[in-house]
Order: C-alpha cells, then sequence, then structure tokens
C-alpha cells in the first residue's frame, strides 16, 4: 500500500520511484500471485498428507486376473530380482501371467524372462523408440491376434525392469481394481535412495507425489495419476486407447491427462509399494528429465485448452494442468524479465532499481528454495522409516533437495528448444528385497 501511495505522489525530498520500479514490483507480486493461486491446493494436500494415510479398508475382494507388463531394453543386469519378487508374491500364481517385451535387446533380456517362465515378445524397431510403442506393440498382439486370446487378463500392472516389489503388492493393487478403479497407481520408493543427492533428489519428489499429493487426493475424493511405473490398467480402458496410443515422451501422464477428461478417476494405493532405480549422475538424470520436460510441454500444447475447459467442471483436469507446464512458465518468465529489467535500469542510469530487480529475483528463488526444503522436511518426517539410507543421510538430502530441483530450470529451457527423444537409462542395481530392506 506504501509503494502504491508512493506511485501516486511523493511529499517533501523523496524521489517519486520510476516506472521501471515500479514495473518490477507489479511484475513479481503478480507473479507470485499466480503461482500461490495455482498451487495453493498443493498446500492443502500436504497438510492433509502429513495427518491422513489413505488405504482401502476390508479383507472381502474378489480375485482377479492379471498380466504383469515389462518393457525392457537391455536389462539383463537388474531383470531377474523382479521376476523373482513377483513370483514371491502372495497373491495366487496362477492368477498371473508375466508379459517382457524385450525392445531392441543386443544382450541377454529375453532368454534370462524365457528361463524363469516368462512370456516374451521381440520386438526390434529402430525408428518407433520408447515405451508407449513397446506397450502398444504387445497389447495390440494380444488383443487382436487370436493365437494369444486366451492369454489376455483383466488387467494389467505395469512395471519396469530395475523394479522389485514387495510380497503384497498385486494384492493391494487387486483391492483398488476390485473396488471399481479401472486404473490405479502405487508408491514408488526407492532402492538406491541413499546413494547420492541426485538419486536422493528423485526419491524424495517421488515420496512427496505419493504421500503427500495422491494420498491426499484419494482423502479427497479426486483423481490421481500414472507415473511411469507400477500402476494397473484394465484391459478394457487399454482397448478403449487403441491397445495404447500414446507415444508422447511422457506416454504415462498423455493417459492421464486423456483419462482425466473422461471423467473418470484414478486410485493411489498407499499399501502397495515398490522399488525403483534411481539415476545416480547428473548426465543421466539431464537427459531423463530433459524428456520429462519435453514431454509435459508435448501434453500441454495438445491438451492444454481442454484441461483447462475441464478444469470448470472436474477439478482432477486443474490439477493436471498445474502439474505439466505452468510452473516452468511462471519460473522462465521470471528468470527471463527481471535481469532484462536490471541490464536496462543500468543503462539508463538507474542503479538502485537495477539492484532491486536482483533483490527480487533472488527473494523470489529464496521462497521456492524455502518450499522445497519444507517438501524435503515432511517427507522426511512421514517417510523416516520408509527411507532406506543412514539417519543422517536422510537429514541432508532436505537440503539437496532444492538444489536438485533448481537443477530442473536449465533442463527445462533446454527441451524448450531441443529436439528430444527417447533414450534408455541404464540399469546396475542389481539387489533383491531383502537386500534393499536390510539398509538402515
Amino acid at each position: 500500500m506504501q509503494l502504491i501511495f508512493d506511485l501516486i505522489r511523493y511529499q517533501g525530498n523523496i524521489p517519486i520511484p520510476s516506472a521501471m520500479y515500479g514495473f518490477i514490483y507489479y511484475f513479481t507480486q503478480i507473479m507470485n500471485l499466480i503461482f500461490c493461486l495455482m498451487y495453493f491446493h498443493q498446500t492443502i494436500y500436504i497438510i492433509i498428507g502429513l495427518f491422513k494415510h489413505f488405504k482401502f479398508k476390508g479383507t472381502n475382494y474378489n480375485k482377479h486376473k492379471y498380466g504383469i507388463v515389462i518393457s525392457a531394453r537391455n536389462e539383463s543386469k537388474v531383470i531377474a530380482n523382479l521376476i523373482n519378487s513377483i513370483k514371491a508374491s502372495d497373491y495366487p500364481q496362477e492368477l498371473l501371467k508375466i508379459f517382457v517385451i524385450a525392445d531392441n535387446c543386443t544382450d541377454n533380456t529375453a532368454q534370462i524372462c524365457r528361463d524363469l517362465g516368462c512370456i516374451v515378445f521381440e520386438r526390434f524397431n529402430k525408428e518407433q523408440v520408447g515405451k508407449g510403442y513397446a506397450l502398444n506393440y504387445l497389447f495390440t498382439k494380444l488383443h487382436t491376434e487370436p493365437e494369444f486370446a486366451s492369454l489376455v487378463p483383466e488387467a494389467y500392472i505395469v512395471l519396469d525392469a530395475d523394479n522389485v516389489i514387495k510380497p503384497n503388492f498385486i494384492t493391494e493393487m487387486n483391492k483398488a481394481y476390485d473396488s471399481g478403479y479401472e486404473m490405479a497407481t502405487s508408491y514408488r520408493n526407492s532402492k538406491n535412495i541413499g546413494k547420492n543427492w541426485i538419486s536422493a533428489g528423485y526419491g524424495y519428489w517421488f515420496m512427496h507425489e505419493a504421500r503427500h499429493l495422491n494420498n491426499s487426493r484419494m482423502i479427497l475424493n479426486s483423481s490421481c495419476a500414472i507415473s511411469g511405473t507400477g500402476f494397473l490398467i484394465s484391459a478394457n480402458v487399454v482397448k478403449e486407447y487403441g491397445n495404447w496410443n500414446f507415444f508422447m515422451l511422457t506416454e504415462d501422464i498423455q493417459c492421464s491427462t486423456e483419462y482425466a477428461l473422461t471423467g473418470r478417476k484414478v486410485a493411489y494405493v498407499s499399501t502397495a509399494e515398490l522399488y525403483d532405480e534411481q539415476p545416480e549422475t547428473f548426465k543421466q538424470a539431464w537427459r531423463q528429465r530433459e524428456r520429462w520436460a519435453k514431454g509435459f510441454y508435448q501434453v500441454f500444447g495438445k491438451n492444454g485448452r481442454k484441461l483447462l475447459k475441464g478444469s470448470f467442471k472436474n477439478f482432477a483436469c486443474w490439477d493436471i494442468l498445474t502439474t505439466i507446464f505452468p510452473a516452468l512458465i511462471i519460473t522462465m518468465v521470471t528468470l527471463m524479465v527481471l535481469p532484462i529489467c536490471s541490464i536496462i535500469a543500468l543503462c539508463i542510469g538507474e542503479f538502485g532499481t537495477a539492484w532491486y530487480a536482483i533483490e527480487s529475483l533472488l527473494l523470489s528463488f529464496g521462497l521456492l528454495g524455502i518450499l522445497m526444503l519444507v517438501i524435503g522436511l515432511t517427507v522426511v518426517i512421514t517417510e523416516w522409516k520408509k527411507i532406506k539410507t543412514s539417519n543422517w543421510k536422510k537429514i541432508l538430502y532436505i537440503f539437496t533437495l532444492p538444489i536438485f530441483m533448481f537443477t530442473y530450470i536449465p533442463i527445462a529451457v533446454s527441451a524448450l528448444f531441443k529436439k528430444v527423444e527417447w533414450k534408455p537409462i541404464t540399469h546396475s542395481a542389481n539387489v533383491t528385497l531383502e537386500e534393499i530392506e536390510k539398509k538402515k
């Protein structure tokens, strides 16, 4: 209010702020306001997630037939651990079939899976590269070729080759399907979370998504979103979407978006937990997150307007809309405009205004850093026992999470202008479920 008054009329010898100073002030306040309005609901989610934990109740659930789908490209080092964890699950094995797409493999992944009793489909296509194409290849064969008709289950559970699942994983996912949900996601833990600040950044963020976002969405009877791995989808929905007709760089978000636009809900099963391997080098992390950023742009470009329109009827559309793009817009616009204002102010001799622009930029990113610290802290508070690393590292990674998240800014800028292609991430953490859970 004081600045508004000063901009109208100053008394005495106090200088009137320049137009550039006023622009910087109002620009900063407007961008901060937009950010707060767009993500206020996630603040509510975090608060709810601190105190409540959604679980499907009861034990009288019908058992359904599932196909466990694994897309694998040169995963000979890790895939046996996943298959063994599936076979060690407490769900009736006669109701399960494990399908593996050996996608452009040059190692013995296919043979390892056959030896372990899996149904293996080998695919070789150097033009159509990516998990979306691999899933479409498998589903098309199962649903259109008569020789495979007897293999088609009621629903599929999609996993990545580097995962391992807990013994009750499928039993818990079955609760969501038997409750009427045709899509569901699970709790994504990390088997190498304690390796360094990069793997920890991934791990903490996935725990945040599970406990503080998806968990709260279920409590509020909203819809969640599938995330790469550990999700269930009914065979009917797969057929409805052209046997997985999702080929963007983030095919999971593309699917979640299309599903939300129909008004249907994706469930979250907090008690279905898997362990996922995270990138450990900055080069791999850059490449993966650059693909994610580009994929978000693709989904936003195709469905952004539909999501905005659907937001007036279905809050899940707004939830996904604010996930796939606006935060990056706000961050990049702020990052571009304030330094430009500072340079212009220097050129016209307004040194105080130039410094004010830099101060505003630092304050905006400082507040964002504090938000990341709060997210890291809430993860440690609620998920302490699930973070498989030493106690001092659990605390340390609260403070490295903002650094990890800030590295997304140059990645997102790069993805905006660069042609990004799908490339596999190397997995080498050859550990069993028992070895992971022994970590303290």
